[in-house]
């Protein structure tokens, strides 16, 4: 697909955010909700200060082939049974391996660089919030098997709210943080924790916190938030689930498959599907992709086998105002890696962790890389 000239990118971008528009309020009329008022606001008066948007919008102006019927703006009933509960099995059934395997495995710098990446980015948010308070209270939306445990550990937070659909996995992040725990030393700080099993897409987890009305400062959610983009209801929910507690000027931060880049790449093949042999991104057809249910087979060696959906992130954003949410910025991985890697620290953490294989080239460039990264979401209450 060739590039898009300025202007066009521009008219695109436009043509694009006005439907996303036009969609959520379709949306709202249908269900009963509202998007009035400022989006820095919520109905029960939180508001924060203005940030400053850090936006790249490259990956959205390349969606010009995206056709967005007048059918697809009403929300969708779940148009397969039991797609959560896939979702569940299969992060269930994944075996966790040791450090000697996973240092073999063809996707080792990939998923180095992907932990470097939220490692930097929740790093960021938790200095944020720190600047106004010392006891930092965050929910892992979608903890999998606890590998950020370690990360809020280092932010010294106070309390963490862990909740999965999977149950096994759920029960094996409790059992890695009373591991850890296990093995502080005296007088070593370590945050208090609670686990909850979950379908963040239809159940309200307000309901099933330990201490009722619990607020928080960080809502994160890695490589997760793409599964609730099967109805607007689902996407809904997650979006309550993240934001409804937050305390204001609380965050809600997070990373997600690029849909545009997807979508590009789904063009730019000769049949309904693309990859080579370590990934596999296969559609049902070509073409159409409608904002709720565009499901798609997402195959990663060894750690993703299951149905994921795309996120048309401008419908996300105004989605995100009815929640009080406003954007702090978006960025591909390769614009928050050119971003952070300036800064010496996370320099030295990029090397410690092994991140890169050989160079920028090699991570970013390559046909195995390059489609798999996604965006930073961070919004702000």
């Amino acid at each position: 697909m060739a590039d898009l000239t300025k202007i066009e990118e521009e008219e695109v971008e436009k043509s694009l955010s006005e439907e996303a528009e036009r969609t959520s309020r379709t949306l709202e009329e249908d269900s009963g909700i509202s998007l009035e008022g400022n989006s820095s606001t919520s109905g029960t008066g939180h508001s924060t200060e203005n940030e400053k948007e850090i936006a790249s919008d490259n990956q959205d102006n390349r969606a010009k082939k995206r056709k967005l019927d007048p059918e697809d703006e009403a929300p969708r009933k779940i148009h397969e049974i039991g797609h959560g509960q896939a979702v569940a099995a299969h992060y269930n059934e994944l075996q966790e391996v040791g450090l000697e395997k996973r240092s073999q495995s063809r996707i080792f710098y990939l998923r180095n660089f992907n932990n470097w990446t939220k490692s930097v980015l929740i790093g960021e948010f938790i200095d944020r919030v720190r600047r106004k308070k010392s006891d930092i209270t965050v929910l892992d939306l979608g903890c999998g098997k606890g590998g950020d445990l370690l990360k809020w550990k280092k932010g010294r937070i106070k309390k963490l709210v862990c909740t999965d659909i999977a149950d096994i996995s759920v029960q094996q992040c409790k059992q890695r943080y009373e591991d850890m725990k296990a093995r502080c030393r005296y007088n070593e700080h370590i945050f208090d924790a609670e686990f909850i099993q979950a379908d963040s897409t239809k159940d309200l987890l307000s309901s099933k916190y330990n201490v009722p009305h619990t607020c928080f400062d960080i809502c994160s959610c890695q490589f997760v938030y793409h599964y609730s983009f099967e109805t607007y209801e689902q996407a809904d929910m997650m979006l309550k689930n993240a934001c409804g507690n937050l305390s204001p000027g609380g965050y809600f931060i997070g990373t997600t498959p690029n849909s545009f880049e997807l979508v590009k790449r789904l063009e730019a093949s000769e049949t309904n599907s693309f990859g080579n042999d370590v990934y596999s991104v296969k559609f049902e057809k070509k073409g159409e992709y409608p904002l709720f249910g565009c499901k798609y087979d997402f195959h990663l060696e060894e750690v993703v086998d299951v149905p994921e959906f795309l996120v048309y992130f401008p419908l996300l954003e105004q989605m995100a105002k009815k929640h009080g949410m406003k954007l702090v910025y978006k960025m591909t991985f390769r614009e928050f890696y050119e971003e952070k890697i300036k800064n010496e620290e996370h320099k030295m953490l990029l090397r410690r962790m092994q991140a890169l294989e050989v160079d920028l080239t090699v991570l970013f460039d390559s046909e195995r890389n390059s489609a798999l990264y996604g965006l930073i979401l961070p919004v702000a209450q």
